[in-house]
């Protein structure tokens, strides 16, 4: 590369110290090769060419894109899997790169993926299967926001283009409070809670958060910060004192990251394509930009076009495998978990329905060829009732199981949990939250502002416990909070026998608190740290599966066609139609407050969504509010 002028315009890489005190640079390709220029301007990496007698074989590179959506689950099947890919797809394809004899390097392109701190774990470990082969890995950070960094800091080199910006800076959760909307309104929210510190109904009777709800949020922020603080200081060899002081400045140009250590250099992709190619050996290398990925064949004339058409929009469904027991279930629960069979697609957002994740444990457990079942759990909860009966068909089955926390794993995303043998979490997973929430938002006072009136024949004392029309009578309060407490028996007796503690001593973890995966781990909350990898490998060894290179495993719930992400998938069940009910009118209520022609947001319909839940009038085991980490 040059400068206009004509004068070269070179990257300056310094050389940066690994764990084991060599220098990562000094032995690499580029560490051997690259002119440093002394002006200091940005400068850009240019490859020398090395004269050689013999021009040894191309070598390949495997570009892999991690961007956009990663969700877990099991996704879409059919030829366009890879056009909304799932986490487990991304992993699989770094799987496939550390184990090809033909890939030789790879490239990273890491550009905003949505992942959270778990799901983050999961690709980092797949990072490092590949320098276990022996093989570079460099990544190429465009988005420079903490969660893609993470990612970034798993490869042997980090660059970014001249224009990025690397923000580290710290560690932030927000709760929005919509009590003065409500009061606006006219519309009176009662949350009874039953726990301390489950806060889940604040943000519709508070402005603010309590100071119980902010001791714990305090608690796990802390805890992902000194995570985040501590991947730094090993990835990059820098002392811990000074990559919190680079935290408090937080927003960074390539150049002064790298100036910090924070990275290796400034290049555009291709040259870090280049460099890479010369670090393989000198000779150009041939780049496969999407590594894995299936091909899709767009030729859709004809009879058989439209017959492709069809298997592309539909799915496919593979046939059960018979025989010897020898695979493992994956089971997703993801989103609120609500009664009946949930609901998927774009009509209203990711919701785990009991009777859809009943049936595929009932699936795995007459499947004779599964041995073992992971219930991989990325939920912040929800109906108790739900969750309830999906912990007694988890607790009756005979083969071995494995909760393998996300992201979130908390309230009756815990619950279920505890039905497994063994509980593996990530270090960042939010999760325990043990505590029973409900309530109920009285929409009648705000209706009658706008000419809408319901008369009410009644019998009977507490009829109209769970009617939207009223707030709670005080024995209709009564009555409620009794259902409540109970539940809340129910939560604490199943964790206590499914995680073997004294119920004094779970007390102390109850009540709605929150905890990151390492504090629960240091709790007893779950039984180690790790990756779904690690929970699959944890259920094979009590299944027995010894002297397998590789367990396969069986996808659940099986995958959903294009159809149904358009048409929704269950969208609601009769038991959740008051909540849908009251999640309408509160969408309605803050479309008039919004100027005329504004869009709601997704983030406004998802809180309509929680809020509707909460004042579903039934008791929920769900997350302290919408917690949002950056």
């Amino acid at each position: 590369m040059f400068n206009t002028d004509g004068s070269a315009n070179l990257m300056r890489v310094e050389t940066e110290r690994t764990n084991d005190g060599c220098s990562r640079w000094s032995r690499s390709w580029w560490g051997q090769r690259l002119a440093l220029w002394a002006g200091g301007s940005l400068m850009l990496l240019v490859p020398v060419a090395v004269a050689s007698a013999e021009e040894p074989a191309p070598k390949r590179i495997a570009r892999i894109s991690v961007s956009g959506e990663l969700p877990d689950g099991v996704g879409q099947a059919g030829l366009l899997g890879d056009v909304a890919p799932q986490l487990h797809r991304l992993v699989e394809r770094l799987g496939r790169a550390a184990t090809d004899d033909a890939v030789h390097g790879v490239l990273l392109a890491i550009q905003s993926p949505a992942l959270g701190r778990a799901r983050a774990a999961e690709v980092r470990e797949a990072i490092g299967l590949i320098q276990e082969a022996g093989k570079p890995v460099v990544a190429h950070l465009v988005s420079g926001e903490p969660v893609d960094y993470s990612l970034a800091l798993a490869c042997d080199t980090i660059l970014m283009p001249p224009a990025a910006t690397l923000a580290i800076t710290g560690v932030r959760t927000e709760v929005t409070f919509f009590k003065g909307l409500l009061d606006r309104l006219g519309v009176e929210a009662e949350i009874l809670q039953v726990g301390e510190f489950k806060g889940a109904g604040e943000p519709l009777t508070r402005e603010t958060m309590s100071p119980q709800l902010r001791h714990q949020y305090e608690a796990f922020v802390g805890d992902l910060y000194e995570q985040m603080v501590a991947e730094i200081t090993a990835a990059r060899g820098l002392d811990e004192a000074a990559v919190e002081t680079l935290i408090d400045t937080g927003v960074f140009t390539p150049e002064a990251a790298r100036q910090a250590g924070l990275i290796d250099g400034i290049a555009y992709e291709d040259e870090a394509i280049s460099g890479l190619s010369g670090r393989l050996g000198g000779a150009t290398a041939t780049v496969d930009r999407d590594y894995g990925k299936q091909d899709v064949d767009t030729d859709f004339s004809g009879l058989a076009g439209l017959m492709k058409l069809v298997e592309v929009l539909s799915g496919t469904t593979s046939a059960g495998s018979k025989g010897t027991a020898s695979r493992v279930a994956v089971i997703h629960v993801l989103g609120e978990i609500v009664e009946g069979r949930g609901r998927a697609g774009m009509l209203g957002g990711e919701a785990a329905g009991a009777e859809t994740i009943i049936k595929a444990i009932r699936q795995a457990a007459e499947d004779e060829s599964v041995a073992a079942l992971v219930l991989r759990i990325d939920s912040p909860g929800g109906s108790a009732l739900a969750s309830d009966l999906i912990w007694r068909e988890l607790e009756r089955l005979e083969k071995p199981v494995v909760a393998s926390l996300s992201d979130t794993a908390a309230s009756g995303g815990y619950y279920i949990a505890v039905a497994a043998d063994r509980i593996v979490a990530a270090a960042g997973t939010l999760t325990g939250s043990i505590g029973v929430v409900g309530g109920k938002i009285a929409v009648g006072p705000a209706l009658d502002r706008f000419g809408v009136h319901t008369d009410v024949v009644s019998r009977g004392r507490n009829a109209g416990w769970l009617s939207a029309q009223q707030p709670f009578k005080e024995h209709e309060r009564e009555a409620f909070l009794a259902t409540m407490q109970d539940i809340y028996r129910l939560f604490t007796s199943k964790v206590a026998q499914g995680r073997q503690l004294d119920q004094e001593h779970l007390e102390t973890l109850a009540e709605g608190r929150v905890f990151t995966g390492r504090m629960a781990h240091q709790v007893g909350l779950v039984d180690r740290l790790g990756t779904l990898n690690d929970a699959v490998a944890e259920a094979a060894e009590l299944a027995g599966l010894t002297g397998t290179e590789k367990v396969e495993r069986l996808l659940l719930p099986e995958p959903r066609g294009l159809f149904d992400e358009f048409l929704g998938v269950g969208v609601v069940g009769p038991e959740q139609s008051g909540s849908v009910l009251l999640e309408q009118h509160l969408v309605t209520a803050l479309m008039r407050l919004l100027p005329p022609g504004a869009p709601l947001t997704g983030y406004l319909q998802h809180q309509a969504q929680l809020l509707g839940m909460l004042g579903s009038g039934r008791p929920l085991m769900l997350l302290p509010a919408d917690v949002r980490v950056r």
